[in-house]
């Protein structure tokens, strides 16, 4: 008897245990770990899914063993290496070991689908697999299969006979386009095309083509329409002619925003070359060392990456690229592809569910060696790894925020081990851990301190906005940035303005009794949206009108505070009427493709304005880009967290350095209300070793990481007192399994204490070394999973990015 370990996806009452079931003896070929199945579970007859972990030949236990009802796929949809990164991300995250499957699992996988058959082209007439296709090219597969045809199937896949694909089932309908293909051979086209008259041109004309692209049938009829000018009456007329056939073909989607042009490598500076030295050395040696790339901005990192990657592919190796948003996926996805083509995948979230399937078939079928994408892309089904790289690396979206709270870094240094392939990080402003574990000679830190022109970094500017003479009462834009967008405009250059705040007006007021507007569901303000004109909260989505009158005291005096894109937006087109203004933030880039959109709309001079938040401060890469200025640059300083500063200082560089990378001079403007602040002044000469040095001793002195372990255990409730309540008892149970070395803070209410009408508590462990402490946290995941009925909410976060 052959006897399977199955994690269970029970939301109710989920465990890292696997529950074992016997695999029926029909199915005994069939069932292999990384498979889902379905099974019973408990005493009713309740049906769900599972994971196969391990096969084994005994069990332990006394009684009888349920059979596995089907398999739901009939191959692995995880590899044996995910699933040993499973029990290790479970461990890490304080996460149940299903939910670090599915976020593993592909994501065409958890969405409705359904599987086909098909031949392989080879075995189209092998007499099994025409037994089994019958007059179809295709047989999908359903629950009512017999087993007998299940085995059948699975000794065909064996043998490479068939493959199963999978399709979403909602765009099913978008994989078919019709094609033309011809069973005759260029003589027998010559022989056609002679037979035609000679008057008919559309006709000659299409046997031509046919002629000269024999190789490449069959050929899409959109392209034959759109490219070739080749109307779709000639193409019928072809076909009852007898020269060509209509067909259907699957067709893969191209990612939205990848434009890629052929580029060639480039000659590498001296800093270039030994970085990419050292990095290619590992890549021989299979050592899978980290490398810690501290470049300034426009120090030619990507050049480095792109010929390193290179090197990997040459020893018949994979790489994967990371790149920390989706706004900078178009950029750096259109350098990589245009250096490697078609041997490219790439993977965000903002592809649709069969742009995700199509970019996973071809990474998981070995079509592709190199994948760029986003967080989520670190779980990539990439065989024989040579190379990862993690671009941004300091950037806070490689956490992610839900279970399982994972940081792409950590998962990338696993898979590194497992591959024995280097890890490269790179950054302009690395976080302070990475930073701190290069220095300890944890990380290899490799310099870049000039830029590949050797072109000067750009000129900073500082504004004190409590001058009178630059006060926000007179607009939010600075006479001296006003002055300098217009020369910039004048000349033909282009420039950056970054407000880190979007919507129209931060928060609205009575001036009459004080009142501020807020939302219903959550302890903040609600932002005003002129173009939508609405009151919104950025939490928890919710809007209203905007109010006439004050909704307290009735008064007509309320006015509009603070400031936001929308509003600088207007201030700019009034100010320089004369200038192209693309505003790039959540509002603008919520459709599909819309940052790309903007992105090459600006790149190809469209607009001499490019106004956004944060996602236009990394990564973007513009020749004419000769200013930018930030508006408010205390945003992110105001933020109640330790990390704030870090924060500050990272954004003010990175977006600095969008200016003057290429021959033209850059000249950047900050407008501060903090300009003596030590993280704004030294972004403005980009000064990271000073100001690393002081952000570590007040790291230091406040215990906080690199030199304290941080954990961050939060509770929420729609009572206020039960989630307090239950605070209490939380820290009774991390008390008792910590050391006097550690330091306990909390309960607290987090900065924002009431989003979406749950009241939220807090609870921060730091520590240095405390061995009871991990096992501590796993009990408390358990124990406290009932809890979840009674309407709470909990959560263990690892080394939180931030803390409010």
């Amino acid at each position: 008897m052959s006897v399977a370990e199955v994690v269970v996806d029970v939301p109710t009452m989920q465990t890292n245990r696997p529950f074992e079931y016997e695999i029926p003896e029909q199915l005994a070929d069939v069932v292999v770990p990384g498979m889902r199945v379905e099974v019973s579970f408990g005493r009713g007859k309740r049906k769900i899914q599972g994971f196969v972990m391990k096969i084994k030949d005994t069990s332990n236990f006394s009684g009888k063993l349920k059979p596995i009802d089907r398999v739901i796929d009939l191959r692995p949809v995880l590899t044996p290496e995910m699933l040993d990164l499973s029990y290790w991300l479970a461990d890490q995250t304080y996460s149940f070991q299903i939910s670090c499957l599915q976020t593993m699992l592909p994501s065409v996988m958890r969405a409705k689908y359904k599987q086909f058959v098909e031949a392989v082209p080879e075995f189209v007439d092998d007499a099994e697999v025409k037994s089994l296709l019958g007059d179809g090219e295709s047989l999908e597969i359903t629950s009512q299969m017999t087993d007998e045809t299940i085995q059948l199937i699975n000794r065909l896949r064996r043998q490479n006979k068939i493959e199963i694909n999978y399709v979403v089932e909602n765009q099913a309908r978008q994989l078919k386009r019709q094609a033309v293909t011809t069973n005759l051979n260029p003589i027998q086209l010559r022989e056609k095309r002679n037979s035609l008259r000679s008057n008919a041109k559309a006709q000659l004309k299409l046997v031509n083509y046919l002629i000269d692209n024999v190789d490449h049938l069959p050929i899409e009829m959109s392209e034959l329409e759109n490219d070739q000018d080749i109307g779709r009456s000639a193409i019928k007329t072809a076909e009852k002619n007898g020269i060509l056939e209509i067909i259907e073909v699957t067709k893969r989607r191209k990612p939205v925003g990848i434009t890629p042009e052929k580029t060639t490598k480039l000659a590498l500076t001296d800093e270039q070359q030994q970085a990419v030295d050292q990095i290619v050395t590992a890549i021989d040696q299979s050592n899978p060392e980290t490398f810690l790339i501290e470049g300034v901005t426009g120090s030619g990192k990507t050049e480095v990456y792109l010929q390193s990657i290179e090197q990997a592919l040459n020893q018949g190796r994979s790489a994967l690229m990371l790149v920390p948003e989706i706004s900078l996926t178009p950029q750096m996805v259109n350098r990589v592809t245009g250096r490697f083509c078609n041997k490219v995948a790439v993977l965000h979230s903002g592809l649709s569910s069969g742009e995700r399937y199509d970019e996973w078939t071809r990474i998981e079928n070995g079509s592709v060696k190199v994948v760029v994408g986003a967080r989520s892309a670190v779980f990539a089904p990439l065989k024989n790894i040579g190379l990862i790289i993690i671009d941004e690396e300091h950037e806070a979206s490689y956490k992610q925020d839900d279970n399982p709270r994972y940081h792409a870094r950590d998962v990338a240094l696993w898979r590194a081990k497992q591959h024995k392939c280097p890890v490269v990080l790179g950054s302009a402003t690395p976080s302070l851990e990475s930073r701190a574990r290069a220095q300890k000679g944890v990380y290899h830190l490799i310099y870049m301190k000039k830029r590949v022109n050797d072109h000067p970094l750009p000129h900073v500017q500082i504004i004190d906005m409590r001058d009178a003479e630059n006060s926000a009462a007179k607009g939010d834009i600075s006479p001296l940035l006003q002055d300098n967008l217009y020369r910039a405009v004048k000349r033909g250059e282009q420039a950056i303005v970054l407000l880190n705040r979007r919507g129209y007006s931060s928060f609205m007021m009575c001036r009459e009794c004080g009142f501020t507007l807020k939302c219903p569901n959550c302890d903040v303000s609600l932002t005003y949206h002129k173009d939508l004109s609405k009151m919104k909260c950025h939490y928890c989505g919710h809007e209203e009108p905007v109010p006439t009158v004050c909704p307290n005291c009735k008064s007509k005096k309320i006015g509009f505070y603070g400031t936001g894109t929308q509003n600088i937006e207007r201030q700019l087109n009034e100010l320089l009427p004369q200038a192209r203004v693309l505003r790039m933030d959540v509002d603008t880039t919520r459709r599909k493709g819309a940052h790309a959109k903007i992105i090459k709309a600006f790149g190809d001079h469209k607009a001499d304005i490019l106004l956004g938040t944060q996602m236009i401060a990394k990564g973007l890469d513009f020749p004419d880009v000769t200013l930018v200025g930030v508006i408010n640059a205390d945003t992110t300083l105001s933020i109640s967290d330790y990390r704030a500063s870090e924060r500050t200082f990272q954004l003010l560089t990175q977006v600095s350095g969008r200016a003057g990378r290429a021959d033209k001079e850059g000249h950047v403007i900050i407008q501060t209300f903090n300009p003596d602040h030590y993280a704004i002044k030294d972004a403005a000469v980009q000064d990271y070793e000073t100001f690393y040095k002081q952000e570590m001793y007040l790291r230091h002195q406040s215990n906080y990481t690199p030199y304290y372990f941080t954990t961050l255990v939060s509770v929420a409730h729609k009572d206020e007192g039960q989630a307090l309540k239950q605070s209490y008892w939380l820290k009774r149970q991390l008390q008792a399994a910590l050391s006097d070395h550690s330091i306990l803070l909390g309960p607290s209410p987090t900065m924002i204490s009431r989003k979406q009408n749950k009241y939220y508590y807090q609870i921060i462990v730091k520590y240095k070394n405390e061995p009871q402490l991990h096992q501590k946290l796993l009990d408390i995941l358990n124990d406290t999973q009932a809890d979840t009925k009674k309407g709470f909410t909990i959560a263990i976060d690892n080394e939180p990015q931030h803390i409010d």
